[in-house]
Parts: C-alpha cells; structure tokens; sequence
C-alpha cells in the first residue's frame, strides 16, 4: 500500500501501523535514517532549487515489507510528493521499492543542471565583482553563500541517509534495491561534492574582493597623503609670513610677493616630479 498524509492526517494510517510506531512517529522523532525491526523510519528536509521559496519543508517516509507512506508537513511538502507520485503511478502501479527509488531519481533530477547554471553565474559575474563593477557585489556574494549553504545541508541529509540505508541492518531491503540505494548515494555525493567547490569559489571571490577593497582604500590614503605633502611647505609658508613681525625684510620688498609664489610653484614641481620618478602615482 502506498499513500501521503500530511501531519494533520497521521491517525488516518493508525489502521495499517502498530500503534506504538504510529506515537512514535507522531512524535516526530525521527531524524535521517531509521532501521527498526520491522519497517525502516526516514525524514529529510525538502528544498526545491526550483523555486523562489527558500524554507525547507519536512518529508517523513515510513516503509515495511507492505507498505510506503509519506508523511508531509506542509502544503508545499505534499504538493512535491504528491505530483512525483502521481506521475510514477499514473500508467501502472508499481511496488514500494520501485516508487521509492524512483520517487528520489525524480525529485533529483536536473539538480546537476541547477548546479552548473549556478558555476555559470558565478563566473559570468566574478570579473564584474573583482573590477568593482558590480554594485552591491558584497549583497551578490552573502546571497550565494546563503543558497549553497541550504543545498549543502540539503545534499548532506541525503547522502548521509542513503549511506545508512546502504547497510539494511534490519535485512527489510532487496539485494537489488540496496544497490540502487547506492546509485543514489553516488548521485547525491557528486552534487554535495559540486556545492562544496561552488562555496571554495565563492569564498575566494569574497576574499578577492575584500582585498581589492583594501588595495582601493590603499590607493585613496596614497592620494589623500600625497596632496597633504604637496601643501605642507605652502602650510609653513604662509604661517611663516603670517606672524606679525614688521621688521621681516620681504615684506618691504617690492619683489617679495611674485618671490614666494615662485618658491611656491618650484617646490610643489618639484615634489610633483620626485612622486612621479618614484612611481607613487
């Protein structure tokens, strides 16, 4: 038998169930993977890289040598299983092992393509970033490491609960479904494998522009320090015959005006030339 529940409707399996697996269940404490004596116990965080949506919703799949139930606890989590399993049964019925397998080939595929799209972006965005083209660059790269860090944890769940189904402890598995379990762990590896290089990526691209950040802050102080060393020797100049001393001689000089402005002018060419010999701008 196969059928979805939302939580609300868990007591609707009470008639297929021991009582003490439908409390446990109830309780929700299942967490990855599960193997009882009887039956194998399952949940996973759903997210749905096709969607805008970026909260995960709860899945919970009970399975025995009779039975396949899923377990929902949102809309949006029952819509997702709800339309895998309709389309995997739609033409003829198949058994639990079969939709089971099949229900995680299809809610995996075109995840790689996901992948891939996103590597795209990033790099098709990476030189505007590091070239300070990109405005809200910092904003760009937080809201993709927020998105690998959900499809890292997502991918992690998976692996880590094919890797335990993998073991079929309870015996409640085929030979032949075991090694399609394995299929799916090889699968999900890659993927998590993928989103762990996109966020090495990311992060160098964060470290990147945090130093072009610097070397740009670096190049303003240099400018800032460069036109406070040309107008220091005109600072001291003017508070040099700014003091009220009558008796300095240039001041009763007819020549003495035109005289400090082309003091002026040498020093600051003079400066000028010297930071242009030595490269500092």
């Amino acid at each position: 038998m196969q059928k979805i529940f939302t939580f609300a409707q868990i007591g609707e399996a009470a008639a297929c169930m021991d009582n003490k697996v439908l409390g446990y269940i109830s309780g929700w404490q299942s967490e990855s993977f599960e193997s009882h004596e009887t039956f194998d116990l399952l949940a996973f965080d759903y997210y749905d890289i096709r969607s805008e949506r970026t909260a995960s919703s709860k899945i919970l799949i009970y399975m025995d040598k009779e039975h396949l139930f899923f377990f929902c606890r949102d809309q949006a989590a029952e819509l997702c299983v709800g339309n895998i399993v309709q389309e995997l049964t739609g033409n003829s019925p198949i058994n639990n092992e079969q939709l089971f397998y099949a229900f995680f080939v299809k809610l995996l595929q075109g995840d790689m393509d996901y992948l891939n799209r996103f590597e795209t972006q990033i790099n098709d965005e990476e030189a505007k970033i590091l070239s300070g083209r990109q405005r809200d660059a910092i904003v760009q790269i937080c809201s993709w490491r927020k998105e690998l860090l959900r499809l890292k944890r997502y991918y992690e769940q998976l692996d880590s609960i094919f890797d335990e189904m993998d073991a079929n402890d309870n015996r409640l598995l085929s030979g032949q479904f075991i090694k399609r379990i394995a299929i799916l762990g090889a699968r999900t590896g890659r993927y998590l494998n993928a989103v762990r290089n996109l966020q090495e990526i990311v992060n160098q691209m964060r470290e990147e522009y945090q130093s072009q950040l610097s070397i740009q802050q670096n190049d303003l102080m240099r400018v800032f320090t460069i036109v406070t060393v040309l107008f220091l020797p005109l600072t001291l100049i003017a508070g040099w015959y700014g003091m009220n001393f009558t008796e300095m001689p240039e001041l009763h000089w007819k020549f003495g005006y035109p005289a400090v402005v082309i003091a002026s002018v040498v020093i600051i060419t003079a400066l000028i030339l010297f930071f242009k010999r030595k490269k500092w701008f």
